[in-house]
């Protein structure tokens, strides 16, 4: 299948919010990891989202050229020509871009979007999300209302977030207190500035204790609840039942029943990037370990071509990524539900 149209995205997400699941959104930072989430989720028979951070952008583009949009509009491109190859419909996102990257990053995409548009063609990716976490949230809004405008134009659907992820990211760190835990408040002051879909359509990261990376049981408190409070406050006003189509950062290490209560909740994107990376990584230690005195020229010694090319060990990564992403469909409930 194609990587997904606007209007097939938007089905997607409809199909998530009713039928209780989410579908992990996977980050890659290349075309091997790329397909490993392709492989993923075909084994699984679930659609997915498929995205790339300012970091991964960058990095994609080359360690010596490190352009964020080179990056992305390389794998953007990559995609649609390998994706088409598999059973599933996959949709293309850009994960956090701060205020200090937009000019860098978010903007001169949707730019690239638009133009597209204009000729007749689909947008480059299907979302692309403002991190305004770090400013306030009067700031955060108001730089919302811009880019959502912009993003509704260029027929994409924005990603925002309200509350602030802990842990670190991209070199971003987010202390962990009272911030990780969104209020009625906030999204009751982010509908009215945004609307709740009539003004552009939208995802929300609201957080509930999210933290990025991995941590040892007990460090992360998270708090689904949080979900249901910032629906309801908002559904009370408005009349809409479950009106924001929600976002989970930062879930390494959630258990399960903290993970199905959010998506009961109204999470349809779950992001998964610090599991996948060790599953990638992990068969190439053991490939190394295995193989020392083939990789290596030992002692003058010749080594072994066929354990240092690395399509030998960069095949058993691709499987190993590929299983993590069918063990998210699974949890996400999402495995099975491919729409065609």
């Amino acid at each position: 299948m194609p990587i997904a149209t606007p209007e097939v995205y938007a089905e997607m997400l409809d199909r998530a919010k009713a039928g209780g699941f989410a579908y992990p959104a996977i980050n890659v930072t290349s075309s091997q990891t790329l397909n490993a989430a392709l492989r993923g989720f075909a084994e699984a028979e679930s659609d997915g989202i498929v995205q790339v951070s300012t970091g991964g952008a960058e990095f994609l583009s080359g360690a010596t050229v490190k352009d964020m949009v080179t990056g992305a509009t390389a794998l953007a491109e990559y995609a649609r020509v390998v994706a088409a190859k598999y059973p599933v419909t996959v949709a293309l996102h850009t994960d956090h871009c701060p205020k200090d990257k937009l000019d860098g990053f978010m903007r001169p995409l949707l730019d690239i979007s638009l133009e597209r548009v204009s000729k007749g063609l689909d947008p480059l990716f299907q979302s692309h999300m403002w991190d305004g976490s770090a400013v306030p949230l009067e700031e955060n809004l108001e730089i919302a209302k811009e880019l959502l405008e912009k993003s509704a134009r260029a027929r994409i659907i924005m990603e925002m977030e309200i509350g602030v992820v802990g842990g670190e990211e991209d070199g971003v760190v987010g202390e962990i207190n009272e911030k990780l835990y969104t209020t009625p408040e906030d999204a009751l002051a982010t509908a009215e500035a945004v609307g709740i879909g009539e003004k552009g359509r939208y995802l929300l990261a609201a957080t509930f204790g999210n933290v990025h990376g991995v941590y040892k049981p007990g460090h992360v408190k998270l708090r689904p609840g949080v979900l249901k409070d910032i629906q309801e406050a908002v559904a009370a006003k408005y009349g809409k039942d479950k009106p924001f189509d929600l976002v989970f950062h930062g879930g390494s290490g959630s258990s399960l029943e903290e993970i199905h209560e959010a998506i009961s909740y109204g999470v349809v994107k779950m992001n998964i990037d610090t599991d996948t990376q060790y599953a990638f990584t992990r068969p190439i230690a053991d490939h190394m370990f295995r193989n020392y005195d083939g990789v290596l020229k030992v002692d003058g010694d010749v080594g072994n071509k066929k354990t240092y090319d690395p399509r030998s060990y960069g095949k058993s990564a691709e499987a190993g990524m590929a299983k993590r992403v069918v063990e998210a469909c699974e949890n996400l409930k999402s495995a099975g539900t491919k729409i065609s």
